[in-house]
């Protein structure tokens, strides 16, 4: 059995501060893989939705920015 421990981390960005928040995860997922324990470390943003979807449909693509873009982090430690 594989012992690792995963963290999920959601973030919410504001359209204007896209460009900002993209360079400052350069910055921080080089700091968090120096973390002790630390197997990998993945950023990906959110584009597809499956609100509104029957069953054996794909996925939607999004299309417009209504609030914030959703970013998550997926952080694997040993």
């Amino acid at each position: 059995m594989n012992n690792t421990f995963i963290e999920m981390k959601f973030f919410q960005v504001k359209p204007d501060k896209l460009e900002q928040f993209e360079s400052m995860i350069e910055e921080m997922a080089t700091n968090q893989l120096k973390c002790e324990g630390c197997i990998s470390l993945k950023y990906f943003k959110r584009f597809y939705t499956i609100d509104g979807i029957e069953l054996g449909e794909p996925p939607r693509e999004l299309t417009k920015i209504v609030k914030c873009v959703k970013y998550y982090s997926y952080w694997e430690f040993r």
